[in-house]
């Protein structure tokens, strides 16, 4: 666990967190919705990956959700973030994305992270550009699945956004 604003604590998710995680990213009207089970799961198997900021009566009121690729396991891969609407503009979700990803350089070695953004998403793209500037790495952007590569309908291109390469603080 880490400090993170005055009242809120950095914390590992638990399967108890699936449900409060699924509903804060229904509210968020910005994140594609998974089923209710893959948080659960999510919760489950990459909790090491992953975060949670929990409230003062340990509610969790913001995620962030990653896991080390299996063909590049020196990547971290965030999949999802969210913070609950009274949490917003507090630095929230820069600080859970430090977290995470200071965690996980120290445990596996990550050099570098990835995420997709969809055209438009200025809060994402400003969180993950801001993230590349603090730690003085470089941002490559590209189009990872274009439209019409989704079966479900309409939905916009998700860019990859690979972020590195990321030095562990004692180098």
């Amino acid at each position: 666990m880490t400090a993170a604003p005055a009242d809120l604590l950095i914390d590992h998710p638990t399967v108890a967190d699936g449900a409060a995680l699924w509903r804060m990213a229904k509210e968020s009207g910005k994140l594609d919705l998974n089923s209710s089970y893959s948080y659960l799961l999510w919760c489950r198997d990459f909790a090491g990956t992953s975060a949670v900021a929990r409230g003062a009566d340990g509610e969790p009121v913001g995620f962030l959700t990653g896991y080390l690729r299996p063909g590049r396991p020196e990547t971290l891969l965030v999949w999802q973030v969210a913070v609950d609407a009274a949490q917003r503009g507090r630095g929230l979700a820069a600080r859970l994305l430090d977290g995470v990803t200071a965690r996980v350089m120290a445990e596996h070695g990550v050099t570098s992270v990835e995420t997709t953004i969809t055209p438009g998403n200025t809060a994402s793209e400003r969180l993950f550009t801001s993230f590349a500037a603090r730690h003085g790495a470089a941002v490559e952007r590209e189009v990872l699945f274009d439209r019409e590569q989704f079966p479900d309908g309409p939905h916009d291109p998700e860019v990859l956004y690979r972020i590195g390469p990321l030095h562990h603080p004692s180098h």
